[in-house]
């Protein structure tokens, strides 16, 4: 439970965080291309849960039932590297960092360094599993 709170309210300040207009003359600060890579991975965890749903119903213990299998577990791992990414990024950054431009300190900035990595190398986790899913049930 506390979980899915934390989650949630990272969902919420992060959709909030799309609706501040940056000051002018500034691009977006790197908290703010993390976030929106973040927000472009959110509505992808619905299509991460359907394939799975889809290729549970074809998954058993033949060859190729085990490629669904394999597919699957892929799916289950990028979903959950989504949701630990959510909590610890959460645990690093309070809300005035993440939504208000609030200025980070030499150890935030260089914890965002490697969250901007972190979050690059989910998403291309992410994007591949579900474009392998697809590929492997027709849908593509």
């Amino acid at each position: 439970m506390k979980n899915l709170i934390l989650i949630l309210s990272i969902v919420f300040l992060s959709a909030t965080a799309c609706k501040q207009t940056p000051k002018k003359d500034q691009g977006p600060t790197q908290m703010e291309k993390v976030m929106a890579v973040h927000d472009s991975l959110m509505p992808k965890m619905n299509t991460l849960t359907k394939l799975v749903a889809e290729l549970n119903e074809k998954a058993d213990t033949t060859e190729t039932g085990m490629k669904y299998e394999a597919a699957k577990k892929d799916l289950q791992a990028a979903h959950k590297s989504m949701m630990d990414w959510m909590q610890d990024f959460g645990t690093k950054f309070d809300h005035e960092e993440i939504l208000k431009r609030k200025e980070l300190t030499p150890e935030k900035k260089e914890l965002l360094n490697e969250e901007e990595k972190e979050v690059e190398g989910l998403k291309e986790q992410i994007d591949t599993s579900i474009k392998n899913a697809e590929v492997l049930l027709g849908e593509n």
